[in-house]
């Protein structure tokens, strides 16, 4: 994979925690990574309560947070992904969201196999 090793760390780091903080007790957070022609895929996926549809579009905005009742305390500060998604396109690379509200989210970054 053709990447900034810290930075893509900074970003596997981000979205595991993420992973982790919105999977309940009994769930699943899980890695997989492959290959597509030129890039390598690396998906974080839980099975926690999902993110509703209606915040999909903004979820990578700075500062905003799906769930208004989580404070900075026990929710971060709302700017990780928003930070993770920059570092993937200065790498070249996206950074993606799928979720499913009751099924859970999969987050997927995508960067290049090898240099430009």
């Amino acid at each position: 994979m053709w990447a900034d090793e810290e930075r893509a760390v900074q970003i596997l780091t981000n979205l595991v925690g993420n992973a982790l903080r919105h999977t309940p007790a009994g769930g699943r957070a899980q890695v997989t990574a492959g290959i597509n022609g030129t890039h390598v895929i690396l998906t974080v996926t839980d099975t926690g309560a999902g993110i509703s549809p209606e915040h999909l579009p903004r979820i990578f905005d700075r500062f905003y947070r799906a769930d208004p009742a989580r404070s900075r305390t026990d929710g971060g500060s709302g700017v990780g992904l928003t930070i993770a998604r920059g570092l993937a396109e200065a790498m070249r690379g996206t950074l993606s969201v799928h979720s499913v509200p009751g099924q859970g989210t999969a987050v997927t970054l995508t960067l290049p196999v090898g240099p430009p």
